[in-house]
């Protein structure tokens, strides 16, 4: 393995608390030995991505700032939807890129194929249509909750436990984290608690990928 494996971690929201701006790259660093995480986030997007017409706003962006990063080893987009995913992969070459969205729909069928997504949107994030349309169940967004600043509330993590217990009674077997912000207000063990159920959460998915292509550098 390639020891002290670069990762350029882009963050959708915008904001100036160093600790917010930081939590998955330090989630990801605590649980894979050997990554280390730069993390920036993108400028004006106060309440991240949370519809269609923001990624739109938002791509441009996040391409910018994947090209600011200095010889990074990999770029992580630390957002459930993959934004921009695609861009950087055209416009750097020969860096591996992924986000949040397509290592959590692969790492969730290893658990089942009925598979429910939690998250702030009514829609399905892309990677989830692109490569398991035929085992998506549901997409579930608790009530109250329409961007990733309500999850930090008390209010908007009560509706998400209310809402991981409805999606088990659709006769779930995985659920899906369908925002990262569900990662940085750490809800992932009190679900799979809750419910009983396996819960992926997007942020150790992105890790676990990166760690994997730090073992093939060996």
């Amino acid at each position: 393995m390639k020891k002290n494996f670069k990762i350029g971690l882009i963050r959708v929201l915008t904001t100036d608390n160093e600790e917010l701006m930081n939590i998955h790259g330090r989630i990801i660093e605590e649980n894979f030995p050997g990554l280390v995480v730069e993390s920036k986030c993108i400028p004006g997007q106060p309440e991240g991505i949370h519809s269609h017409e923001l990624e739109q706003t938002a791509i441009p962006k996040i391409v910018a700032t994947a090209k600011s990063f200095q010889e990074p080893d990999m770029i992580i987009v630390s957002c459930a939807d993959d934004p921009g995913v695609a861009e950087i992969r055209e416009a750097l070459p020969g860096i591996p890129v992924t986000g949040g969205g397509e290592t959590t729909a692969a790492l969730a069928t290893k658990y089942g194929d009925k598979i429910a997504i939690l998250g702030i949107v009514d829609y399905a994030p892309k990677a989830y249509l692109r490569m398991i349309p035929e085992k998506l169940i549901a997409v579930e967004r608790p009530d109250g909750v329409n961007s990733t600043l309500d999850l930090m509330t008390d209010k908007g993590r009560a509706a998400c436990m209310e809402t991981a217990r409805k999606i088990k009674k659709m006769g779930a077997q995985v659920i899906a984290l369908g925002c990262t912000g569900l990662t940085t207000i750490g809800i992932a063990k009190e679900i799979e608690k809750e419910t009983g159920l396996p819960v992926i959460d997007p942020v150790l998915a992105e890790g676990l990928f990166a760690w994997f292509e730090a073992l093939r550098r060996e």
